[in-house]
C-alpha cells in the first residue's frame, strides 16, 4: 500500500513541476486508484503485485469511501458559497450605494443614452426622476409605454378603462394573446415590469373623466395624450395647459399618423388652437371604422417617446409649434408650423 501511496505522491509532484492541472492530476491519481483496485479484485490472493499493492481491495474501497465523501463535501461547499456570492452581487447592483445614485445593474442598462453627447448621466438622471402620465394603453399608448419604460422614465402612470381584446393585438404590441380580457393598464404594467423592474408603473383602470382629470395630471410632470376619444382628447388638453404641463399628442388614421408638443407655458399652442372644435360625426372615423396599419401605432408612439425624452432631459428640439405628418403609404414626411390664437378659449384668453 506504501508502494501506491509514493507512486500517488511522485504523479502529484511531477505533475506539479510540469504545470499539469490539479483537475488533471486528480484525474491521474484517479485512474491509479482503479488500476490498483482492478488488481486486487482480479489477481488470486497471494500473488506478489497484489501483496505489493495491499493484499486487500477492502483497503482501498474504504480508502475510496471516505475520498469520495470529502470530494462531495468540498463540491457542495463550494456551490453554496458560489450562489451566496451571486446573491450578494445581485444585491449590490439592484440597491444603489446611495439615495439617488444609479446601480451598476441601471448604469450597464442605459449605457447607450449615457454616452449620447445630447443626454449623457444628467439626462438619464432626469428620465429618472421624472414622473410621466400616458392616456390610453391601446395602439399609440402600447409602443409609447414600452419605449418610456426601456429608457428608465422613473415614474409611468397609465390610465385607460377598456379590457384587452384579440382585436387590439394586431397593433397594439405591449399586450398579449394570453392577456385577452384583462384591464390594459395591468397587462400593460405586467409588461413594462417584466421589460424593466427599475420603473415605477401606476395602472388606473378607469376613464379618464372631470372628476378626477387636475388631480391626477398634478401629479405628473408631462403627460402623453393617445386616446381615440375627442372628449377626452379636449379634457386633458384643457387640465395640461391650466397646469402649465407639456401634452404629447399623436393620432392616426388608416395611413397616416401625426405628432405635436402642445405646451403653452413655452409659447407653442394647445391642442385647440389647432383643432378649436371636434369633428363632425363622420368626418374622423375611427381606427374600427376606417381601419388602421398595423405597425403605424408603433411608429407614431415611438416617436411620441422620443419626444418625451427630449423633453425631460432639455435635448434637441421638441416639436413644439410644430406637427408633425407620417404618410406610411408613401413613405413621406412633413411638417406644418401650428401657432396658438388669441381667441382660444383654453390658453388664449378667450371664452
Amino acid at each position: 500500500m506504501l508502494l501506491v501511496l509514493g507512486i500517488g505522491a511522485v504523479i502529484w509532484g511531477l505533475g506539479h513541476l510540469l504545470g499539469a492541472s490539479k483537475t488533471a492530476r486528480l484525474y491521474m491519481l484517479g485512474l491509479l486508484y482503479v488500476i490498483v483496485l482492478m488488481i486486487q479484485v482480479a489477481l488470486p490472493e497471494g500473488h506478489g503485485l497484489r501483496q505489493l499493492t495491499g493484499g486487500s481491495p477492502a483497503l482501498w474501497l474504504i480508502l475510496g469511501g471516505f475520498v469520495a465523501l470529502g470530494l462531495a463535501y468540498a463540491l457542495v461547499l463550494r456551490r453554496v458559497k458560489a450562489r451566496a456570492q451571486a446573491g450578494e452581487a445581485a444585491r449590490a447592483a439592484d440597491v444603489p450605494a446611495k439615495p439617488g445614485r444609479m446601480s451598476d445593474s441601471e448604469l450597464e442598462r442605459y449605457a447607450r443614452h449615457i454616452v449620447l453627447r445630447e443626454l449623457g448621466g444628467p439626462g438619464q438622471k432626469k428620465l429618472r426622476g421624472a414622473k410621466v402620465l400616458v392616456v390610453g394603453a391601446g395602439g399609440l399608448g402600447a409602443p409609447a409605454l414600452q419605449y418610456l419604460a426601456a429608457a428608465g422614465v422613473g415614474t409611468i402612470g397609465v390610465i385607460d378603462d377598456d379590457l384587452v381584446e384579440n382585436a387590439n393585438l394586431q397593433r397594439q404590441v405591449i399586450h398579449t394573446d394570453a392577456r385577452i380580457g384583462m384591464p390594459k393598464v395591468f397587462s400593460a404594467q405586467a409588461a413594462m415590469e417584466a421589460q424593466n423592474p427599475h420603473v415605477t408603473v401606476k395602472p388606473y383602470h378607469r376613464r379618464m373623466d372631470p372628476g378626477i382629470a387636475e388631480d391626477l395630471i398634478a401629479d405628473y410632470d408631462l403627460i402623453l395624450d393617445g386616446t381615440d376619444d375627442t372628449d377626452t382628447r379636449y379634457l386633458v388638453n384643457r387640465v395640461a395647459a391650466a397646469q402649465g404641463k407639456p401634452l404629447v399628442s399623436g393620432a392616426l388614421s388608416q395611413w397616416e399618423g401625426q405628432i405635436s408638443v402642445f405646451d403653452p407655458a413655452h409659447g407653442a399652442p394647445c391642442y385647440q388652437c389647432v383643432f378649436p372644435v371636434a369633428a363632425a360625426p363622420g368626418l374622423a372615423p375611427s381606427c374600427a371604422q376606417a381601419g388602421v396599419l398595423g405597425p403605424l401605432p408603433g411608429v407614431i408612439g415611438a416617436m411620441m417617446a422620443v419626444e418625451t425624452v427630449k423633453l425631460l432631459a432639455g435635448a434637441g428640439q421638441p416639436l413644439r409649434g410644430e406637427m408633425l405628418i407620417y404618410d406610411a403609404l408613401w413613405g413621406e414626411t412633413r411638417k406644418i408650423a401650428v401657432k396658438p390664437r388669441s381667441d382660444c378659449p383654453v390658453c388664449g384668453g378667450g371664452s
